[in-house]
């Protein structure tokens, strides 16, 4: 009996032993499987941003290729025939006699100087917007203020908007998605904005009715800052003589500015031109006659400054101007927007709402 019970004493001993050994065995195997989990994770966020970057660089090139040859062999050389070059030039050049046609080439005015400097009132964040809607008559005023936020002010005139409460006699308008960065528009009685929380899209939002009348997906837009001095702004919106336009900077250009029009009912995109002018630096830009001014500063903020303008009608796509300077005034600008009615600015700089008057020549 005492021999039986001893030998059964050691098989439960080798039996917890061998127990011990299975449930180490067991860990070493759940570590190893939670490491290769956690590096497929880390593969696929790699996949799935490569992905991303692949669907948006073929959407770039759909938007830019308007014939693709014909694979004609085995080893897949293309070769375009020497008829469907001729007919792709026509194309390309009717499509350019259209597209002056479009943005008309009467607005044959360029900016040559900033006369004045007012400053209108201070309230507010560091960074947002103020503006007038210019394809309507009247005379309201409208303020957003922060980078993220909801609520939209309007006030019935600008002597109103000076009075020392800002909110005592405007209207309170709430979105029902919030806007990101300060690059909004109001537009015939539209608010154009870059939804928060979004890469790249676009809400058109009714004022008066206070509902979402469209949105559209802007291409290629909203991966870096517009501006590398105001990164809060990813997608910067524009309005001139001739409508809607979008500012934004893309990887693709290396941080360069690329300008897109929109044609605001239905939202699609009309067309768009990598331009020269560099992301860096810049701190805001704005749209007058069909032409692009980029505005520098330093990141610690000083003068303001004018040094890239790009006409999309002009020779060259380019002028060659002398570097125009804001009226004396240190700090930043958050955004800077075109009234084309009156042909002013209407700036926000460090919480402060400001106009700028501006001096105009006919292009030559």
């Amino acid at each position: 009996m005492d021999r039986r019970l001893l030998s059964l004493e050691n098989r439960l001993e080798k039996c917890n032993h061998d127990i011990l050994d299975y449930v180490e065995e067991f860990r070493d195997l759940s570590k190893m499987v939670l490491s290769r989990l956690a590096g497929l994770n880390s593969y696929k966020a790699q996949v799935k941003g490569e992905v991303q970057n692949l669907l948006t660089r073929i959407e770039r090139a759909q938007r830019d290729i308007d014939y693709l040859g014909s694979v004609t062999d085995s080893n897949a050389c293309v070769e375009v025939h020497e008829d469907l070059m001729k007919q792709q030039l026509l194309e390309e050049a009717e499509e350019k006699k259209k597209l002056k046609l479009l943005l008309n080439a009467s607005c044959d005015h360029m900016l040559t100087g900033i006369k004045s400097l007012k400053i209108v009132k201070k309230t507010g964040d560091k960074h947002g917007s103020w503006m007038k809607d210019p394809g309507k008559k009247h005379t309201k005023i409208y303020l957003l203020n922060g980078s993220v936020n909801n609520v939209l002010w309007e006030f019935a005139n600008i002597m109103i908007f000076m009075e020392n409460n800002q909110t005592l006699n405007a209207r309170r308008v709430t979105l029902p998605f919030p806007w990101e960065g300060a690059g909004q528009v109001i537009y015939q009685g539209f608010l154009f904005y870059h939804r928060y929380g979004s890469l790249n899209e676009i809400i058109k939002f009714n004022i008066q009715r206070r509902k979402v009348a469209d949105q559209m997906l802007l291409p290629g837009a909203g991966r870096i800052p517009a501006y590398q001095l105001s990164p809060q702004t990813k997608i910067d919106l524009a309005i001139d003589e001739h409508g809607l336009w979008a500012i934004h900077a893309e990887p693709e250009t290396g941080g360069n500015i690329v300008l897109t029009k929109i044609k605001p009912t239905p939202m699609v995109v009309e067309h768009s031109w990598d331009t020269p002018c560099s992301s860096r630096d810049a701190e805001a830009a704005f749209m007058a006659c069909n032409t692009l001014y980029v505005v520098y500063n330093s990141p610690s903020g000083g003068a303001s400054r004018i040094r890239c303008v790009y006409d999309v009608l002009g020779a060259g796509n380019t002028h060659e101007i002398p570097v125009l300077h804001f009226p004396k005034r240190q700090g930043s600008h958050s955004s800077i927007h075109y009234n084309p009615k009156e042909r002013q600015l209407f700036a926000w700089g460090d919480g402060s709402q400001i106009i700028y008057k501006l001096h105009t020549e006919q292009k030559v």
